[in-house]
C-alpha cells in the first residue's frame, strides 16, 4: 500500500551558532515546542547551517530530524544553495524564522519578519543589508503563503518599510518557559558565586549596537547603587565605557541566566528599536524587576508591570533604579506584576499560533 503525502515542514534553524541572540532563540523554542502539537504523520525537520548545530545548547538542543545545508547564513552564495537544500529536503513548507528568504525556490513560504531595524536605521548598517532587504526580503515576502512578526510594533514598521499590508503580517508573541522560574536562592546563591557576582547587582543584556543603547548606561554607572552585570560580549563593558565596578559575564546557560536575573536588583533594559525585547520577558518570568525604554515594542511586552522611561534621559534611569534599590515594597510589587505578566507568553502558545499558520498554508 502506498501512504498518502504528509505534510513535510522544514523550519530554518541556519541562524543559531555562536552567542545565542534572539532569533535563534525562537527558531529553537519553535523547533522545540512544535513536534507534540503535529497533526499524526506531519514530519518536522530542521536545515542547519554547514557546521550543524552548537553542542551547548542543552535544554534547547532540537529532538527532530536535522539536515545540514550547503548554504549559510546570508552569504554570497546563499540563494542558489538555500534553492538546492530546499529541493533536496522535499520540503512541502519551508519556515524563514528570520529575514534570509528563499528568492529562487519557489515552493509554500511562511516567513517571521522580527523586525525592520535595517531598513529604520539604515545608517548603522551597510549598504548590502538595505539591498538585501529591498531585493530579497520585500519580493518575496509579497509572495510567501503566510508572514509572520512577534509585535504589533513591529507589524507597523514592516508594513510601512516593505509597503506591505499590515493585515499580511500576523502578531504571534514569543514566549518564555518554566525553566526562568526555577531559580532558588541556592541557585542564585551558585550562579553569583561561579560568576564572580556581588550580593547585589543590576543587569544589562544586549550588544553594541546603537539602538541597543547600553552606553546610557555608561554615563550612570559609576552612580548605581550597584554595580552592573554586562551580558553583551566579550569586550563590551570597556568599549562601551561602563564604570569599573561592572562585572562582564560571559555566554550562559538558561539555567545559569535565569539564576543571575533572579538574584538581579533589576534588568536595565534602554534599547530605542526593539522587535520584541525577549530580555524583559525572561526577567519578568524570573522575578527580576524590569525597567526599561518606553521605545520600540517594549511599552507593549512589559506593560504596567516595569518601570518605563524615555531612552535619552539617563537621570531619570538612575533615579529608578535607586529606588528600587531602597525600597523593598516596591521592588516586591514589581516582581509579583511581572510574573503575572510573564504567565501570558508561553512558548507553546507561539508554537500552537505557528501551527495553525502552516495548516492554513498547507490548505
Amino acid at each position: 500500500m502506498v501512504r498518502a503525502s504528509l505534510p513535510r515542514v522544514l523550519i530554518d534553524l541556519r541562524m543559531v551558532h555562536g552567542r545565542l541572540h534572539g532569533i535563534a532563540r525562537y527558531a529553537l523554542e519553535l523547533a522545540r515546542a512544535l513536534p507534540p502539537l503535529l497533526p499524526p504523520g506531519w514530519e518536522l525537520s530542521g536545515l542547519t547551517a554547514p557546521q550543524g548545530l552548537p553542542g551547548d545548547l542543552g535544554e534547547l538542543a532540537p529532538r527532530i530530524r536535522l539536515l545540514r545545508g550547503t548554504a549559510g547564513f546570508l552569504t554570497l552564495s546563499e540563494q542558489p544553495l538555500l534553492a538546492a537544500d530546499l529541493l533536496r529536503a522535499r520540503a512541502d513548507l519551508f519556515h524563514a524564522t528570520s529575514f534570509s528568504l528563499p528568492l529562487l525556490w519557489p515552493g509554500r513560504l511562511v516567513a517571521t519578519l522580527h523586525d525592520a531595524n535595517h531598513l529604520a536605521m539604515p545608517e548603522h548598517y551597510g549598504p548590502g543589508r538595505v539591498a538585501y532587504y529591498r531585493l530579497v526580503v520585500g519580493p518575496r515576502a509579497r509572495f510567501a503563503r503566510a508572514l509572520i512578526t512577534v509585535s504589533e510594533f513591529s507589524r507597523g514598521e514592516l508594513a510601512r518599510h516593505l509597503r506591505l499590508r499590515p493585515e499580511r503580517l500576523q502578531v504571534i508573541p514569543e514566549g518564555t518557559d518554566a525553566r526562568f522560574s526555577r531559580s532558588d536562592a541556592a541557585a542564585v546563591a551558585r550562579a553569583r558565586e561561579r560568576l564572580g557576582l556581588p550580593l547585589r547587582y543590576f543587569v544589562a543584556v544586549g550588544n553594541e549596537k546603537p539602538h541597543k543603547n547600553l552606553r546610557l548606561l555608561a554615563g550612570i554607572s559609576a552612580r548605581l547603587p550597584a554595580p552592573v552585570a554586562l551580558l553583551a560580549g566579550e569586550g563590551a563593558k570597556a568599549r562601551l565605557g561602563l564604570d569599573a565596578s561592572a562585572v562582564e559575564l560571559p555566554s550562559l546557560p538558561d539555567e545559569d541566566l535565569a539564576a543571575v536575573l533572579a538574584g538581579a536588583m533589576a534588568l536595565l533594559l534602554p534599547g530605542t528599536y526593539e522587535g520584541f525585547g525577549l530580555p524583559a520577558l525572561e526577567a519578568m518570568a524570573a522575578g527580576c524587576p524590569v525597567v526599561a525604554a518606553r521605545a520600540g515594542s517594549l511599552p507593549e511586552v512589559v506593560g504596567a508591570a516595569g518601570v518605563l522611561l524615555p531612552p535619552d534621559q539617563p537621570e531619570a534611569w538612575l533615579e529608578a533604579a535607586r529606588r528600587i534599590a531602597s525600597d523593598a515594597v516596591e521592588r516586591g510589587r514589581l516582581v509579583e506584576l511581572g510574573r503575572e505578566r510573564a504567565a501570558r507568553y508561553r512558548w507553546e502558545d507561539c508554537a500552537r499560533q505557528t501551527l495553525a499558520v502552516y495548516q492554513r498554508a498547507l490548505s
